[in-house]
């Protein structure tokens, strides 16, 4: 891992002979680093971390927003109903390129050269290795959840939540004239840890999809992705049935209620 004491900060300060000035810095540099590795974070959770107060928590978050470097992501508590979405922290596309990118890069090369030698399949095949913690470790909890897809969505972003994507499931009600079996999910994920391969390899988040439809026991369909410019990923996901195995699930009906569904969601 980089390490993130070397982030440089950005933007203007007190003048850099300043005691004071030098340890506001290096305070920054701390906060910074905490958000880079525990991020999304709270503002109360770093001042635990760090044992600072909240003021002087806030002040500095408040500076490495202004410089650019973090941003905030507002997000809704599972189970909190319409309360006001927590705050949580995240560096930022640019606080991301103050580190630099020779991780990336050298990723995105040693996949380039798979993809080179293997075909696309092998890339695909690092995908699925990779996705497969994710979904032994899921699957147990989402079973717990019962056979209502709701519920299951509910569980899968309380898992997502907890290794840090920042997700949310928001419940859509399908109106008269509708039908109810058009009722869907939307589950929302605020942060993603590889967005900047998974924009050079979207088979990343192809998979990432066919592990959820797994997990909830649906087809589900990706309406926008953070890889893709969006501002969150999406995942359209239809709770008009029970969970089932794709081999009891009826032939034809699902296809024609996901597309329907999926059409509403997209509609400007």
């Amino acid at each position: 891992m980089t390490n993130a004491t070397a982030v440089p900060m950005a933007g203007p300060g007190p003048s850099a002979s300043s005691p004071v000035a030098d340890a506001d810095e290096r305070t920054r540099d701390r906060v910074l680093a905490a958000v880079l590795e525990h991020g999304p974070v709270s503002a109360a959770e770093l001042g635990d971390m760090l044992g600072f107060t909240p003021a002087a928590v806030r002040r500095h978050l408040d500076h490495l927003s202004r410089a650019g470097v973090i941003e905030v992501k507002r997000v809704a508590k599972p189970g909190a109903g319409a309360g006001r979405p927590a705050r949580r922290y995240v560096l930022s596309s640019q606080g991301q390129s103050s580190l630099g990118n020779d991780y990336l890069d050298i990723a995105a090369l040693a996949l380039q050269q798979l993809q080179k030698l293997a075909g696309p399949d092998a890339v695909r095949a690092f995908a699925e290795e990779r996705f497969a913690d994710m979904e032994r470790r899921y699957a147990p909890e989402i079973e717990q959840a019962g056979a209502d897809v709701r519920d299951r969505a509910t569980a899968l972003a309380a898992a997502l939540s907890r290794d840090n994507f920042v997700a949310s499931a928001a419940s859509i009600e399908a109106k008269a004239p509708l039908p109810a079996a058009l009722s869907s999910v939307q589950l929302c994920q605020g942060h993603c840890p590889i967005q900047q391969l998974a924009a050079r390899f979207p088979v990343f988040c192809d998979v990432e999809t066919e592990v959820f439809s797994r997990l909830v026991g649906v087809d589900v369909r990706r309406l926008s992705t953070l890889a893709r410019g969006g501002h969150v990923c999406t995942t359209h996901i239809p709770t008009g049935r029970l969970s089932a195995k794709p081999a009891t699930m009826p032939a034809a009906a699902p296809a024609s209620l996901d597309e329907v569904t999926n059409h509403q969601q997209e509609r400007p």
